[in-house]
């Protein structure tokens, strides 16, 4: 008779792992199509391929699956949202993480639109704002924005081709989501940023 072997513990470590990655796959995916209210845990679980229990086992049911989630993001974004960096870079960042994976942005919308905030800190903390008013004082920011309002317009920059993408099919006669529209769309948007800036743009002079 075949002996069934118990997986080792760096097999067990691994299995766990790859399940908890499925199921946070999964969750972006649910999130962003029904927001934190309309999504259900049971059809995370069934996208992932897991027994529903596990969501429970490894995040404590669907809040602690929203806000690992969250922490997965604020990870992503680390990697492309570094203060040291251009604000312009920064913020072509943002749009070509948008374009590429649209989730992201569907959840920030859907934060928007809730009545009932889903847990969590809100995804603009105090510190973003710091580092704009750094950018202010450094000269990257013009001097008479206020930092706040700033952040905000740059915020809809980055989201509205997500938003309006009739508008963007319309308006530049690709798809919002095309190589061709985030270069075209990117070199505005860097356009734009060094029109509300104090220092002189590439190839201009004081």
């Amino acid at each position: 008779m075949p002996t069934h072997r118990t997986p080792d513990p760096v097999h067990r470590v691994r299995d766990a792992e790859r399940t908890k990655r499925c199921l946070l796959e999964a969750a972006l995916d649910e999130f962003a199509a029904k927001g934190y209210a309309g999504a259900r845990v049971g059809d995370i679980a069934e996208r992932a391929g897991v027994n529903k229990q596990l969501i429970t086992y490894y995040f404590g049911g669907k809040e602690g699956l929203y806000r690992a989630l969250q922490q997965s993001w604020l990870e992503r974004e680390a990697a492309f949202n570094d203060p040291a960096l251009p604000l312009a870079e920064v913020v072509t960042n943002y749009l070509r993480d948008g374009l590429r994976d649209p989730r992201g942005i569907r959840l920030l919308m859907w934060r928007g639109l809730s009545d009932a905030a889903p847990p969590g800190e809100h995804p603009i903390s105090r510190s973003d704002l710091a580092v704009t008013r750094r950018r202010q004082e450094d000269g990257e920011v013009a001097a008479d924005l206020d930092p706040a309002a700033f952040q905000l317009a740059v915020m809809g920059m980055v989201i509205a081709p997500l938003l309006l993408p009739v508008q963007v099919r319309e308006l530049f006669g690709v798809d919002a989501q095309s190589a061709e529209f985030e270069q075209r769309y990117g070199a505005q948007l860097r356009r734009i940023l060094a029109h509300l800036t104090d220092s002189p743009s590439e190839g201009e002079t004081s």
